[in-house]
């Protein structure tokens, strides 16, 4: 395998998981009848350029199928994120009437509602129909394509760049990440600004978040490589926050290479500087995550048969893809953890890839009363724990497994 930027062959391993099926690949009564399909879970790292990504096994579109199961909008830590990023682009780059803001990968609408409620003309872009159809619903336009150098010049073509282009948690899901980032200095208005969110490499090897490595994600940045990857394809890097979302994430500021007007701030340096000191242009840095990872996954499941063993009842909350990544490479199955809790209701009465275990709505816990939630998206971790703080009064106690085994 090449890498998907520089073209370097690949020849260091980042971390084998094994083997899991696309985690948002969520099982049906019918499907779960019939035989399910499973792939290698490999990441490499160039050592060129640094790009730590998947090896290519599953189909772009057999992940972002028109039934996509994943909706922004049941996270309320979410929504508030959004409507907080709103309000600062707003305000960062006066934004009002005359403006345009596009959202790349706009899910089901979770942030562009509030670019809406500001009167700012806006419109997204959502390949997959499921999630389309409801951003629709809020009555946003949607274009319903995946995002790329084609689509751009045709949006250029019908007057329709953008002064801002938002791209939250997009850029690692990308298998062509230069013709993706192209197309940003193609949509962007000469003087326009693009933001990226993504979860931050050094933050995955240093707390141990390897359960943020699924097929989905074909990518797993560090500012090193995205800023070399921006400059090939016209994007230069003025700007750069250290946000708290997925366990610690970069927002990054971009501009036209050749047309952008505003100063590169000092922010940019300091984080390059921090990702230098860490050693992530060094083989050495990208050695460590394996060992972690096993050590999370025996620590779980002997907790799990730990308590299976007293009769202990314990029940998992989110049926988020990083979740499928932890019980797929720990192989735990229904016998550990009976169902699942999940709010979206696309994803109740399914069951989860890989493990087969089925998820039902909050509820069952009320009717159950388990012992344990262990709650796989520690990112919501706060959020999870005061929404069902209720558990409490059986006796009942939360786990968190990354990035390592926390019971309270």
């Amino acid at each position: 395998m090449k890498c998907r930027h520089c073209g370097e062959e690949l020849n260091h391993t980042f971390i084998d998981l094994g083997s899991s099926p696309p985690s948002n690949s969520y099982l049906t009564e019918q499907t779960m009848k019939e035989p399910e399909k499973w792939y290698p879970l490999k990441v490499m790292v160039c050592g060129n350029c640094w790009l730590v990504q998947t090896e290519d096994f599953v189909g772009f579109g057999e992940m972002f199928s028109e039934d996509y199961a994943y909706f922004s909008s049941y996270s309320s830590t979410w929504l508030e994120h959004a409507r907080d990023y709103v309000d600062k682009m707003t305000s960062r780059f006066n934004l009002d009437s005359d403006s345009m803001v596009v959202e790349i990968a706009a899910n089901d609408g979770y942030l562009l509602q509030y670019v809406k409620g500001k009167s700012i003309p806006c419109y997204g872009i959502e390949p997959t129909h499921s999630t389309a159809q409801a951003a629709r619903e809020k009555n946003i336009e949607i274009i319903e394509e995946f995002f790329g150098v084609k689509l751009a010049k045709d949006l250029v073509d019908k007057d329709r760049q953008a002064d801002l282009i938002a791209a939250n948690n997009v850029l690692a899901h990308v298998p062509d990440i230069n013709d993706f980032v192209k197309g940003f200095s193609i949509l962007l208005k000469p003087e326009g600004v693009a933001t990226f969110e993504f979860p931050h490499l050094l933050n995955l090897v240093d707390k141990n978040q390897f359960d943020t490595i699924y097929h989905e994600h074909y990518s797993y940045l560090s500012l090193v490589a995205v800023r070399t990857i921006f400059e090939v394809n016209g994007l230069t890097i003025f700007d750069v926050e250290e946000i708290p979302t997925h366990g610690g994430s970069l927002r990054v500021f971009a501009q036209c290479k050749e047309t952008g007007q505003h100063e590169i701030s000092n922010n940019v340096n300091a984080i390059l500087t921090i990702e230098e000191k860490s050693g992530i242009n060094t083989l050495d840095f990208y050695s460590r995550l394996q060992q972690q990872a096993e050590k999370i996954k025996f620590g779980l499941l002997q907790f799990l048969m730990d308590e299976r063993n007293k009769m202990k009842k314990v029940a998992a909350y989110g049926a988020a893809a990083k979740g499928n990544t932890v019980l797929n490479f720990s192989g735990v199955r229904t016998d550990l953890i009976s169902y699942v809790v999940d709010l979206n209701p696309a994803k109740q009465g399914k069951y989860m890839p890989g493990s087969r275990i089925p998820i039902v709505d909050e509820d069952k816990i009320k009717r159950d009363k388990p012992d344990y939630i262990l709650i796989l998206p520690w990112n919501i971790k706060n959020e999870v724990i005061e929404q069902l703080a209720y558990i409490r009064e059986w006796g009942g106690k939360f786990v968190t497994s990354v990035p390592e085994l926390v019971i309270q």
